[in-house]
């Protein structure tokens, strides 16, 4: 199947971010915006990129949690309906859904059900993006859940907590992080990243900080994934990795918000001068 590009979408993106005032930041509206705008299979790639809000939304509701990000694909109220009865869910994640809320049913025999609902939910949510993914969401996920199953690992280790608990997901990565107890896990040389990983964890006692290391590695990795990709639909994940980045630190820190809008601004601005 033939990518296709959107020049003019992306154009618009651009012009929105050179003119847009960065307190009146609105990543919801920016995603309203390019589901109108692209093709139905790259509206899907979205939608797929944004169901980890809903796998969020969906173990914090099950858990009683009243944290709903906004991000996510459905409301809070359209989730309670899809707990009792998954229809607009992605089909794997409807079977995690159904397998825990009838542990007798057909679904439960798929799905491991001794594990955390959270566990499972995002395990299954990770195996679909690889599986039904485009290029770039292909990569993304098995990089966001290495640095997350990193993240929880080394946090894990440093409390004295089995990391098997907290790693999600199969894999060469998740038997290391379970088996290694080399500093690094042994990784070093198959994830860059995972010194910087351990850095933060390990030596950042200001939380925020920490988390605003390990978002900076997100964000590099997002332009590294989408150093060839201009106008496709790579480039518009990409950018919406980002734009999720931007949106966390305007609720965090506003400061830090505003200075990761300015730097993407100034990454589109760059980007269009290299197409040309």
């Amino acid at each position: 199947m033939f990518a296709t590009d959107y020049y003019c979408l992306v154009a618009g993106l651009r012009e929105y971010a050179l003119d847009a005032d960065a307190k009146g930041f609105d990543a919801g509206a920016i995603v309203a915006e390019i589901l109108e705008g692209v093709a139905e299979r790259d509206a899907k790639q979205v939608r797929l990129l944004y169901g980890y809000y809903d796998c969020e939304n969906l173990a914090a509701l099950r858990a009683g949690r009243s944290a709903h990000n906004p991000l996510g694909n459905f409301s809070r109220e359209e989730l309670a309906e899809e707990l009792k009865a998954p229809e607009r869910l992605p089909e794997a994640l409807a079977r995690v859904v159904r397998a825990y809320a009838h542990p007798e049913g057909e679904d439960a025999e798929t799905t491991d059900t001794t594990q955390s609902f959270e566990k499972s939910l995002f395990t299954a949510y990770y195996a679909l993006c690889e599986a039904e993914g485009c290029r770039f969401l292909r990569e993304w996920s098995v990089f966001d859940r290495n640095l997350r199953n990193v993240t929880a690992a080394v946090t894990a280790r440093a409390v004295q907590r089995p990391v098997e608990e907290v790693t999600v997901g199969r894999g060469d990565v998740v038997e290391q992080l379970q088996r290694s107890s080399a500093a690094d896990f042994g990784l070093r040389g198959e994830l860059p990243y995972v010194d910087a990983v351990i850095a933060a964890v390990g030596d950042e006692a200001n939380l925020v900080e920490k988390e605003h290391k390990i978002d900076l590695i997100r964000w590099n990795e997002a332009l590294e994934r989408s150093v060839f990709d201009y106008f496709d639909i790579n480039a518009i994940l990409a950018y919406l990795v980002r734009i999720n980045i931007v949106a966390r630190w305007m609720r965090l820190d506003a400061a830090r918000g505003r200075a990761m809008f300015e730097r993407l601004t100034a990454e589109l601005d760059g980007r269009e001068l290299i197409a040309r």
